[in-house]
């Protein structure tokens, strides 16, 4: 384990938005859509990308790495200027609003660690807690709170790492990913361009009036996380703090495991067969069956390795939640640059026994896919029940979660370096959340990322490699 000793604080800045323009000089507020207040309160998002370097003298890291991501940070923040801002809730105005002032900027930690980079951005099982000291905090108050907060930590003579911190209630995945794809393109570009334009899909669409409330959920959700939270608060019903993050043991642990395309080829072609098995034996041998996808294939089994992993009652619940992107889905549909919350949450029941059984993966994996397949009828059906109903989940029941997606291109982050080594969801290591990213090989794979207890992890690891191993027989 590297040790929190092993990271020392060189700077603490502010990064501020470059004053290119006469936009960049005065207010700019945006509304929180409904969208944005369903994640209100959630704790933020929290990313690490590792770069390991041949080049990698501490000058050449001083000199050279952080003067140019410092600069194309800046420029960056005047393209997507609502970033530097902050979330307020302003007395007269009924829900909060994001507000950039002209001397907003973010936080920017800069630190050097002595640890080992290859085992921090390898897929080997390590303390999930290791990656705390390189996570900066998202500065929240009563009144206020950041939308980002960033942290480069170098590793003399191995490479660095970005980290990001996201509040959720302003920024989803996509955006997130807009933004840092966007950072990385101007970095890279500022060899040759000391002021690089955006190209059309990163140039951010900032306009909340696409995204429409027709079933007023804006309130609701609101005083639903005002009911929940007022504990938390006290008697500020309007405070800004997040929920907070719970703490996490020493005994958790992190691995990263991949499915290949080929393995995904085989997990197709097995569920497909164990459905039509299951079909007749409901005496319904026409029951059509849908196309799995690459997520839904990932998930179903994923979650089956991980109950079984777990172990326990085989009657308890099991709420596997994930998110959909609504931006192709809306009608009509909204930009793919857009910067805000458009995701539409979701979550399927099952029994744990369910993951026990012959065909478990089949079985949830056709629940996945039906969810998915259900939101063409409707994207926010249930949606004003959904988070008092998730919020007051039983007593040993077992939460599921998903973040990232095969769609972000982690791996393609080249900020002038190369390719990152490794990307990693740090917000998994609270549990119960599977992180998913297109592999790095580009070869159609996705990489897995894991938390859990150290024994369980053991136990995930036996039922994942020998579970494809009996797939693959099956298959042949």
């Amino acid at each position: 384990m590297a040790p929190q000793d092993s990271v020392k604080i060189l700077e603490l800045c502010q990064v501020a938005p470059a004053y290119n323009s006469p936009e960049s000089i005065t207010d700019f507020s945006l509304p929180l859509t409904f969208l944005d207040i369903a994640w209100f309160k959630f704790p933020p998002a929290q990313q690490i990308i590792f770069y390991e370097l041949t080049e990698s003298s501490l000058t050449f890291l001083n000199l050279v790495i952080l003067t140019r991501l410092k600069k194309s940070l800046s420029q960056t923040l005047f393209h997507f200027l609502p970033l530097a801002g902050h979330l307020v809730w302003p007395e007269n105005s009924p829900k909060p609003i994001l507000l950039y002032t002209p001397n907003d900027a973010i936080s920017l930690t800069i630190a050097e660690s002595n640890a080992d980079l290859s085992h921090l951005s390898g897929n080997e099982t390590r303390q999930a807690i290791e990656s705390f000291p390189y996570i900066p905090e998202l500065p929240t108050s009563d009144t206020k709170a950041s939308v980002i907060a960033l942290q480069i930590t170098v590793f003399p003579n191995k490479g660095f790492s970005i980290s990001i911190v996201c509040h959720h209630g302003i920024l989803d995945g996509k955006s997130a990913t807009t933004f840092i794809k966007a950072w990385a393109y101007i970095c890279k570009h500022l060899e040759y361009d000391q002021q690089p334009s955006l190209p059309s899909e990163l140039t951010p669409f900032l306009d909340r009036g696409v995204i429409k409330d027709a079933y007023g959920l804006e309130m609701i959700f609101l005083n639903q996380w005002l009911a929940l939270t007022r504990s938390d608060t006290k008697s500020d019903s309007r405070s800004l703090k997040l929920v907070s993050n719970m703490a996490v043991s020493p005994d958790v642990v992190r691995a990263t495991f991949q499915l290949t395309r080929e393995d995904i080829k085989i997990l197709r072609e097995t569920i497909s067969s164990q459905l039509e098995k299951v079909h007749q034996e409901e005496l319904n041998p026409t029951k059509q069956m849908d196309y799995m996808s690459t997520f839904v294939l990932t998930c179903a089994y994923t979650v089956v390795c991980m109950v079984k992993a777990r172990g326990g009652d085989s009657n308890r619940k099991i709420y596997f939640i994930f998110s959909a992107d609504c931006r192709g889905r809306l009608d009509p549909p909204i930009p793919q640059n857009y910067i805000g919350n458009c995701i539409s949450s979701q979550h399927i029941v099952i029994k744990a026994g369910v993951s026990m059984e012959e065909c478990g993966v089949a079985m949830i994996a056709e629940r996945i896919s039906g969810m998915i397949k259900g939101l063409e009828k409707g994207l926010f059906e249930g949606a004003k029940e959904r988070l008092l109903e998730l919020a007051s989940i039983e007593p040993g029941a077992e939460i599921i979660g998903v973040t990232g997606s095969t769609r972000f291109e982690d791996y393609s982050w080249d900020f002038g370096w190369g390719r990152p080594n490794k990307v990693e969801f740090t917000g998994n290591a609270r549990g119960g959340v599977i992180s998913l990213a297109r592999s790095r090989e580009g070869t159609g794979g996705v990489e897995i990322g894991l938390a859990l207890k150290r024994h369980q992890m053991e136990n995930f690891v036996s039922f994942f490699v020998n579970n494809l191993k009996n797939f693959r027989e099956i298959s042949k």
